[in-house]
Formats: structure tokens, C-alpha cells, sequence
């Protein structure tokens, strides 16, 4: 059965420039760019890279970026718009690579879009070397838990309140926006929490991200509810 992705593809590179859309550009890309320059990175890998927006990013601050994604035009687009960059068909829950072969390893809201986000994980702490990290952005449970119903409204079309529901549980719902329809994963956070630690990684930095600039209207939207959760895991020299 399909996810939507391959129905949605072109819809969402009409809708995803450079900067990506506007949670990208003003609430998520800075704290990415600043946890990803505070390390020392010469290669990564990028999770769900879709149209290759966030390797042409890591490209651009000197890093080797190789994209994954198993989504066919997605890739094509990737590959047009950098057609020296490294773009493969695959998947996170099963990845051809060599154990420890990147300094950093990216999932920038993927795990929602993956059934079985466990054994992505686990890809991930395998294919990414000691000392490096997984660095991870993704929305909180707190948003996926209501994300189908969305914000309730009074008569007047105001934003009341953003409801929780279900949040313990682990269910698909699909997500309609601008010609986009996929289907989408809640989980609990303490879902994720802990199958990162049982994959042996550590907890090096943690953020429920705000915005940082844009548009006032939208600002106010994004930091009313708990949008995302930015986390970077380390994976450990050996002693």
C-alpha cells in the first residue's frame, strides 16, 4: 500500500524551494546549521533526503553528502538540481552501507514517514562511526498526536487550542497540505528516547525548537504548540 509519497512527490517539490518551507527556513535550519558546525564533520549522511534541499546545505559548509531517499522523483529532482552530488535509492530500515562509514548521520523529519522506525534507527547508529552523531529533527509527539484533527477554531476561525490525543499509543494517520497527502506515525517520545539508547547512542544536545525569525502570524502559530524536537546522539569511542 502506498504511503503517498510517490503521488505527492511533485507537489511537494513545487511547494519545497531551496530554503525549504517555512518551519524549515525559520524554526529548524538554524539549529541544524549550528549543531552541525559546532562538530568536526567531513561526510554525512542524509535520511529521507527527498529533493536533496539539506545536502546542497551540507555541501555548502564543506561536508561530503551522500542521500538516501525510495522515492523515484524525489531522486530525479535531486540529481537535476546537483548533479555532482551523491543520491541513492534506499531505505532507512535496511541501508547498504558499511558499518561506521559517516561522521554524521541526518534524519531531518523522516522518522514520522517510517513504519518501522526501530530498525531505521538502529541502520543509523550502525552506519555512523565512533566519536560521530546522529543528529535528528522530527515532530514532537505532542503535535503528531493531534496533527490529523489540527488546531480546533471558534466561530470566528481563531485558534483555540491544539489538541493531544492518543499520545501513549503508536498509530499511522495521513496528513493533508498544498496537494500533499502522506501518511505519517505518531509515537511517544519516550518511543524514540528509548530505542536511541538501546541502539547505544548518547544524548549530546536536545531542543524544542521557537522560531528565530519570519513573519509574525506565523510565529505566533509555531510557538503557541510544541511543534519539533531537535536531538543529537553520539555514538561512543570504544574505551
Amino acid at each position: 500500500m502506498s504511503n503517498g509519497w510517490d503521488e505527492s512527490a511533485r507537489a511537494w517539490i513545487d511547494a519545497n524551494g531551496e530554503r525549504g518551507d517555512w518551519a524549515r527556513e525559520h524554526v529548524l535550519d538554524p539549529v541544524m546549521r549550528e549543531r552541525i558546525a559546532t562538530g568536526r564533520f567531513h561526510n554525512a549522511l542524509d535520511v529521507g533526503c527527498g529533493e536533496g534541499r539539506f545536502c546542497r546545505v551540507l555541501s555548502a559548509m564543506g561536508i561530503a553528502a551522500t542521500g538516501i531517499d525510495p522515492t523515484v522523483q524525489l531522486l530525479k529532482t535531486a540529481r537535476e538540481r546537483d548533479p555532482s552530488g551523491d543520491y541513492r535509492a534506499g531505505r532507512a530500515e535496511a541501508m547498504e552501507f558499511e558499518t561506521a562509514s559517516f561522521d554524521l548521520v541526518i534524519s531531518y523529519i523522516t522518522l514520522i514517514d517510517i513504519p518501522d522506525f526501530r530498525a531505521a534507527i538502529h541502520e543509523m547508529a550502525r552506519v555512523v562511526r565512533p566519536g560521530g552523531s546522529v543528529l535528528i529533527a522530527n515532530l514532537t509527539g505532542f503535535t503528531s498526536a493531534g496533527a490529523a484533527q489540527g488546531w480546533v477554531k471558534d466561530d470566528a476561525g481563531r485558534h483555540l487550542h491544539f489538541p493531544v490525543d492518543r499520545y501513549l499509543e503508536e498509530f499511522p494517520f495521513w496528513f493533508e497540505w498544498s496537494g500533499i497527502r502522506i501518511e505519517n506515525w505518531h509515537r511517544p517520545l519516550s518511543a524514540y528516547m528509548s530505542t536511541f539508547l538501546e541502539s547505544g547512542l548518547r544524548l549530546a544536545f536536545f531542543a524544542e525548537p521557537a522560531p528565530v525569525s519570519g513573519e509574525r502570524v506565523h510565529q505566533e502559530r509555531f510557538r503557541r504548540a510544541p511543534w519539533f524536537v531537535v536531538m543529537e546522539w553520539q555514538k561512543p569511542i570504544a574505551a
